[in-house]
């Protein structure tokens, strides 16, 4: 029965202790230090091995400038079995306090010697340095141990003091070592020195790291180095000169992982060195997969290209079936061909036959959906939408919580809008408004309005209809048509919420037909009539870049990518144009 009472004492204690402190503690941080001194007096008395207590004990006393207290409290610990020689710190701390820098230097002095007998001592002492801002006897305890015992490693204690200090060469030096000794530290050390560098390569703190991590590979050649300077070129757009650091690492580690990662870096950055990567993955995997990934990558670059050569990459495709057959791991790529017979060969049924003959095979659950999703998407182009929307429903169905299922229900709601059905298309949009694809959510949202806005205003839909046939006439690259009767919709719909919209989608059409001066027109009338309105940062953007790009008219490009970066900060076009304008600045005015 005793044990019992005893055991059920012990938790009921803990909470008394627990609310306590926190009562002490919000004593102290409320700034009533004396209410605090009491109640850590307290709970220090009742546990004097309480370490936390205990500091917050004489930290208080030190609020209240009992300096006296302080040091006759530390005396008493140094002296008894509780010493701990980060007592010396406190007690040199709480000389320092008084401005006695004499007795401070020789309690620091007396802390650091106390390594000698320990050297573990080194990380406690350096860690209790840091937190009272001695930077200079952190460096000293953590050198001293180090140099006492080989084996300790506080390479990277010292980069954090050398950071906080200023002394960004030190820092740099002591991440490297310890990167080199241990290569598992290397996304934390890079991650660390990320807040040190910026995206401009003339940047000081850049420069540094270049030369500190040249110095490191000329005395101690080693993959790891190679690594971090291509992760700083990376950083600095330069994808060419990174590829030819992971290149060096490639030759010894024959891991094309990196290099697989560079080039999707590079791709989505349309960096021209990406054919180059590539090319050398290509070339130097073993692996059938990884090659066709490769090819269907370089294959895509060109017809990204102003103006691809269609029979040379058509020609490039039938290589390679030929190579590779057109069995199950070239799926992906069977795919990317139909979708080419289809939008840039204008050959539909060939591009449709091709897809249902590949969804009756038994590929797998992803792969299905893909082709499915690639099938419908030809469907709704060809304007068979009944036929479309069952593939992506059954998509959506298989994939529910998953962003391929969310993808196929915004391609339900896009297909419905292009049919003229807008209750259902707002029905889909308004689940996918809160996706977990920030941007399916985008998308979603940027549609839902285009509808509601105009059903709102429009109760006979004749506007919105003709703007969703204009959209469906873009997608199927019958651009003149399409500007044509977006034409009509601004023609006759003047002062109406579809006005900017229509105006928008025609300067993009516009720039596709090479008609810059007209697309020019549209997105300065945006910006002077709709300013406020939310495709205002869109025409800025599109303005900016269509100055850059076609016009050569760089101080105007400028103009308008300054005003989305003073004035837009929270745009979804804010880091490009950030990137564009520092370009266009000069500050990456360096080699690839």
């Amino acid at each position: 029965m005793h044990r019992f009472i005893y055991l059920l004492f012990i938790p009921f204690t803990s909470l008394l202790f627990s609310q306590s402190e926190s009562l002490a503690v919000n004593y102290f941080e409320k700034g009533d230090f004396e209410k605090a001194k009491i109640s850590f007096q307290k709970l220090y008395t009742d546990n004097p091995y309480n370490q936390k207590y205990f500091d917050y004990l004489i930290k208080s006393f030190q609020q209240l400038e009992a300096y006296r207290t302080v040091d006759s409290l530390l005396v008493t610990k140094i002296e008894s079995n509780a010493f701990s020689p980060r007592l010396w710190v406190l007690r040199g701390y709480n000389f320092q306090l008084q401005n006695d820098t004499e007795k401070a230097e020789e309690a620091y002095t007396k802390a650091v010697k106390t390594i000698k007998e320990n050297p573990f001592y080194g990380r406690l002492l350096g860690d209790a340095f840091q937190q009272i801002n001695q930077l200079d006897w952190a460096i000293k305890a953590y050198k001293k141990a180090m140099e006492l015992n080989p084996k300790l490693d506080y390479h990277i204690n010292l980069a954090r003091v050398y950071g906080e200090k200023g002394d960004i060469a030190y820092m740099y030096d002591n991440y490297l070592s310890l990167l080199i000794k241990n290569k598992a530290y290397k996304q934390a050390i890079l991650g660390n020195i990320s807040s040190f560098i910026t995206e401009n390569p003339e940047n000081p703190n850049n420069i540094l790291l270049r030369k500190r991590i040249l110095s490191k590979m000329q005395q101690q050649p080693n993959p790891i180095l190679n690594a971090s300077m291509a992760w700083l070129f990376i950083q600095q757009r330069q994808y060419l000169k990174a590829f030819i650091q992971e290149r060096a690492v490639y030759l010894k580690s024959k891991n094309l992982n990196p290099l697989i990662r560079l080039a999707k870096i590079a791709k989505e950055e349309n960096h021209s060195g990406t054919q180059e990567i590539l090319d050398f993955i290509i070339k130097n995997s073993s692996n059938k997969a990884i090659k066709i990934w490769a090819h269907k990558q370089a294959i895509a670059l060109k017809l990204e290209a102003n103006r691809p050569n269609i029979d040379k990459v058509e020609k490039e495709f039938k290589q390679l079936f030929e190579t590779y057959k057109t069995g199950l791991e070239t799926t992906d790529l069977q795919i990317m061909y139909a979708e080419f017979l289809v939008f840039y060969k204008s050959e539909i049924q060939q591009g449709i036959l091709l897809l249902k003959t590949l969804i009756q095979k038994p590929l797998p659950k992803f792969q299905l959906a893909k082709a499915k999703m690639a099938l419908a998407d030809i469907l709704v182009f060809d304007e068979k939408f009944s036929q479309a929307l069952i593939y992506y429903s059954q998509i959506q169905k298989a994939f529910k919580n998953d962003v391929l299922g969310q993808q196929a229900r915004f391609k339900v709601a896009q297909t419905s809008y292009y049919k003229g059905d807008f209750k259902w298309a707002e029905t889909q949009l308004n689940v996918l408004k809160s996706s977990s694809s920030q941007l399916i959510a985008n998308d979603a949202l940027k549609l839902k309005l285009l509808i509601s806005d105009n059903v709102f205003q429009d109760t006979i839909l004749v506007a919105l209809k003709k703007y969703a046939k204009a959209d469906l006439l873009a997608y199927q690259n019958k651009n003149e048509e399409a500007i044509a009767l977006l034409e009509e919709i601004l023609q006759h719909h003047k002062g109406k919420t579809i006005e900017d919209e229509a105006l928008l989608k025609q300067a993009n059409l516009y720039i596709k037909s090479g008609n810059y001066e007209k697309a020019r027109f549209n997105y300065q009338k945006i910006i002077e009539f709709y300013g406020d309105g939310i495709l205002a940062d869109d025409a800025h953007y599109q303005l900016a870049k269509l100055y850059e790009e076609f016009l050569d008219q760089i101080p105007l490009a400028k103009k308008h990518y300054e005003y989305l970066i003073f004035n837009k900060p929270d745009s979804v076009f804010f880091v490009e144009a950030r990137n564009r304008y520092r370009k266009l600045r000069g500050d990456d005015a360096f080699n690839p």
